[in-house]
C-alpha cells in the first residue's frame, strides 16, 4: 500500500505537481494526480474579544474577492505557528502576541496532502504591512458573531475561514460561563 511511483510534471511556488501510481488498502492499483503541498496556517484574529480581522482577497482561480481570514503557505524549514505570525503581520500590519493552535484541516484530499494548521490569535500590536506583488487584499475589523453570520448567508465561502470560525465559536461554547 502507498506510491510505487512518481512522476513530476511541474514544480512551482504551491508545490509539486505529479502523477503517482499507488496501490491502494483492498491491494488495487491505480494512477492519481497529486499535488504535493508544503503545507499552510491560518488564524482567526481578535481585535478585541468581539472584534477580528477579515480580509476580502482577489482570486484569481475562482474569479472573484473572497472573505478570508490571514493565512499563508509554510516557507522551507518553518513550522506553522512561525508561518501564521509571518503571515499575521505580513497580511494585516499587525503583531499578535498570543497565538494558539485550535486545530488542522485537510483541504482537497482527492488531490492534494496539503494541511492547513489553524491558530486563534490576539494582543495585537502594530507591525508591518507586507502583501505580495500578487495580492489584492483589504483589510476589514468585523464583530466575531457578524463573521459567523455572513456564514450562513453564503458570503463566506473559504473553507479554512469557515472552517476556523467555527473551532472557535465551539470553543468558545465549550467554555464555562462565568455567571
Amino acid at each position: 500500500m502507498g506510491t510505487l511511483s512518481r512522476k513530476v510534471l511541474r514544480t512551482g511556488p504551491v508545490g509539486s505537481y505529479g502523477v503517482e501510481e499507488v496501490e491502494l488498502p483492498s491491494g488495487r492499483r491505480t494512477t492519481l494526480d497529486v499535488l504535493k503541498h508544503p503545507g499552510a496556517a491560518a488564524a482567526v484574529v481578535f481585535r478585541s474579544p468581539a472584534t477580528i480581522v477579515l480580509l476580502k482577497q482577489y482570486r484569481h482561480p475562482v474569479g472573484e474577492w473572497l472573505w478570508e481570514i490571514p493565512a499563508g503557505k509554510l516557507d522551507p524549514g518553518e513550522n506553522p505557528a512561525e508561518c501564521i505570525a509571518r503571515e499575521i503581520e505580513e497580511e494585516t500590519g499587525l503583531k499578535a502576541a498570543t497565538i494558539e493552535a485550535i486545530g488542522v484541516m485537510v483541504t482537497t484530499p482527492a488531490y492534494t496532502d496539503e494541511r492547513i494548521w489553524l491558530y486563534e490569535a490576539s494582543n495585537l500590536t502594530a507591525g508591518k504591512l507586507a502583501h505580495g506583488h500578487g495580492e489584492e487584499i483589504e483589510i476589514y475589523d468585523v464583530a466575531f458573531d457578524e463573521a459567523l453570520a455572513m456564514i450562513g448567508r453564503g458570503e463566506i465561502i473559504d473553507a479554512k475561514t469557515i472552517a476556523a470560525l467555527h473551532l472557535v465559536s465551539a470553543r468558545r461554547a465549550a467554555l464555562p460561563s462565568k455567571t
